[in-house]
């Protein structure tokens, strides 16, 4: 039976000043944390959905999933900092330490914050939102253990990201 580990992020956000958008993800997976960047897990429908919202080909490396994100404008961090969690599990996340987003929101001019799944919803209205004064809106999970919602309707349902990038 796995168990409970204390971990912290082990890699810091992606912004520069041009950011306009934030997408929080809620803590990395073991196979982002074994890649050291966001949604390394091959079956995360991540990139698959913000290459189609910016008509863009799909990243394969770290180094065109940063350029595909400096050039469109989207941020990307995560609400949790340190947690115990087992394995990948968001349902197991207990004692979470939430991230500090002030430096991102000060350097760059965010005008919405985007939530991939309900843990990260939940755990930015719990601790972040009283502190920035700021929501977000909820999308639902590009995680392969949202397998219900096809590629298809994450594309559909994450369409307020190509809004804000477009300038809407």
């Amino acid at each position: 039976m796995a168990e409970y580990q204390t971990l912290k992020h082990t890699f810091g956000p992606l912004y520069d000043r041009d950011s306009r958008l934030l997408i929080l993800g809620s803590f990395p997976s073991v196979k982002s944390r074994e890649a050291g960047f966001f949604y390394g897990h091959p079956q995360n429908r991540f990139w698959k959905v913000i290459a189609a919202l910016t008509s863009s080909d799909v990243p394969t490396t770290i180094d065109e999933k940063k350029r595909l994100l400096h050039n469109s404008h989207i941020a990307l961090w995560d609400t949790i900092w340190q947690c115990d969690i087992i394995g990948s599990s968001d349902s197991s996340i207990r004692n979470v330490i939430p991230t500090d987003l002030s430096q991102i929101l000060k350097e760059a001019d965010i005008r919405q914050i985007f939530c991939n799944g309900a843990t990260s919803a939940r755990l930015f209205k719990r601790y972040q939102e009283p502190v920035l004064g700021r929501s977000a809106i909820r999308l639902p999970s590009t995680s392969p253990a949202n397998a219900a919602c096809s590629v298809e309707r994450l594309i559909r349902e994450w369409e307020p990201v190509r809004t804000v990038l477009s300038g809407g």
